[in-house]
């Protein structure tokens, strides 16, 4: 029996199409999961290998419910990220015409995608939210709504017609990120093109705290990606960041910056370092100058030969 891999379903999802493009995914049991939550959860009890879930849409920034996971939950890791852009079809059942909808549903990332297009064409359509876009579609299905925001390719799955094509209000830049996430383990080796995310919770809060944990990276040449805070629960001010760097986490710039963070944050978690799917290797950005591995060792060695003596 082949391995599994659980994504956020139900079938039909731009989920389970990012994740239909990594070759890996051809020799595994694929298995939708009604949420994040759950998928996630398959991989901590073992009962699948990796879970695909998104985790940051170009249009409205990191998905909370993906984030919050990786936060809180049982420790886990990032292997790959697989990069989609999101179009969308008005999927509706047949006969319905556009005066006909009164209600639309669709994933809660999917509303900030499509709210111009709503409030153009369906200015008072109730929305509701969806477990998933695909899910939304089996929910107009079974005529619970009257109209669902989610890929084309869904509609025949669900015995649906696209009634619009094409919906976006970012029709040029608008990307879905995602992300194979499975046990701690170590890193698969650096490419050259890679990416380094981390959880870090300060150790108090004072001023200046996010420039110091900042700081750490800005000081050895790292590029961060992402920056999010999130709330940590314990009360109102109380956050901790997401960051995602450039970089790989056996660079020697990078893992100084991690120790850095180690002794100075609360707590660190290491979401692990794995290729970036949006640059080639040859077109990944070369390390400021002072911050390559090369001039570290060269430095290293030159503090060695000081503590010896040897000038």
């Amino acid at each position: 029996m082949p391995a599994s891999y659980a994504y956020l379903g139900p079938e039909g999802t731009f989920t389970e199409v990012a994740l239909r493009t990594l070759p890996e995914a051809a020799t595994r049991e694929l298995v939708p999961y009604v949420s994040v939550q759950s998928a996630l959860d398959s991989v901590r009890t073992g009962e699948t290998e990796a879970a695909f879930v998104p985790i940051e849409n170009s249009v409205e920034g990191g998905i909370t419910t993906t984030l919050d996971e990786l936060v809180a939950g049982q420790p886990l890791m990032i292997y790959r990220e697989v990069l989609l852009s999101i179009t969308f079809a008005l999927l509706v059942r047949p006969g319905t015409s556009l005066s006909d909808i009164k209600t639309v549903t669709a994933h809660p990332a999917a509303q900030p995608q499509v709210r111009n297009w709503l409030k153009a064409n369906l200015p008072d359509a109730v929305w509701e939210s969806a477990a998933s876009n695909a899910d939304g579609a089996r929910l107009v299905q079974e005529g619970r709504y009257d109209a669902a925001f989610a890929g084309e390719f869904a509609a025949e799955r669900y015995g649906l017609v696209p009634l619009e094509t094409g919906i976006h209000d970012y029709p040029e830049t608008a990307q879905t990120r995602f992300v194979l996430v499975g046990r701690p383990a170590r890193p698969a080796a650096a490419t050259g093109a890679d990416k380094t995310s981390v959880v870090l919770w300060q150790r108090d809060d004072h001023p200046g705290a996010l420039r110091d944990l900042l700081g750490e990276f800005a000081s050895r040449g790292i590029n961060l990606m992402l920056l999010q805070s999130r709330p940590t629960g314990a009360g109102i001010g109380n956050y901790c960041f997401c960051i995602d760097a450039e970089g790989h986490i056996s660079d020697r710039r990078m893992a100084e910056a991690l120790m850095g963070l180690k002794r100075i944050c609360l707590q660190v978690r290491f979401l692990g370092s794995y290729p970036r799917a949006d640059i080639e290797v040859a077109d990944a950005r070369k390390p400021c100058p002072g911050t390559s591995d090369a001039e570290f060792m060269e430095a290293a060695d030159w503090v060695a030969r000081c503590q010896d003596g040897r000038f």
